[in-house]
């Protein structure tokens, strides 16, 4: 009797040497849901993470624009070039008050898939800025941010879901 089993056990191992074909394509199924669950999860916490990133970068332009402000007496800056720049020389011009990504090439620059816009909005007489705008938005709207970001020299941080942010939309 034990030899009858020995040859059904030897039967039954040289019968299977892999797996079958429906258990890899059970095994592939449950990858792809797996993977149909994490990727827009992924996605969508990406975006919430450069949207997080947008605005922590506005609150460092009014720091940097009211550090700028106080330290040349000049009035706030006219770009964010100014406020980057070389940070060997410190001046008016090189403030190195923000990272080069950040300030960009003179009004405009990119990061954390958003561009950033900076105006001056009025002047004194003078011609010194006694006020500015900045606005953030997604560089790839739905893929990088969802929402549009604005703020200005009284540091309030706005946002708007469909359109570009302005002064009149809700803060934060």
């Amino acid at each position: 009797m034990n030899t009858k089993f020995a040859l059904l056990r030897k039967i039954k191992s040289e019968t299977q040497r892999g797996f079958s074909l429906i258990e890899l394509l059970i095994v592939v199924a449950v990858i792809l849901i797996i993977a149909a669950i994490a990727i827009p999860n992924f996605i969508r916490s990406k975006m919430r993470a450069n949207e997080s990133a947008a605005v922590q970068n506005l609150r460092n332009i009014n720091t940097a624009d009211t550090v700028y402000l106080t330290t040349y007496g000049i009035g706030f800056s006219t770009s964010l070039g100014k406020l980057g720049g070389n940070t060997a020389i410190v001046d008016s011009n090189n403030a190195g008050l923000l990272d080069s990504v950040l300030s960009g090439t003179g009004m405009t620059s990119t990061k954390s898939g958003y561009n950033y816009t900076y105006a001056v909005t009025a002047s004194a007489p003078n011609g010194e800025p006694v006020a500015y705008s900045v606005t953030a938005d997604p560089s790839n709207y739905g893929v990088t941010g969802e929402r549009h970001f604005f703020t200005d020299q009284t540091a309030i941080i706005r946002f708007n879901t469909s359109v570009a942010a302005t002064s009149t939309d809700s803060p934060i």
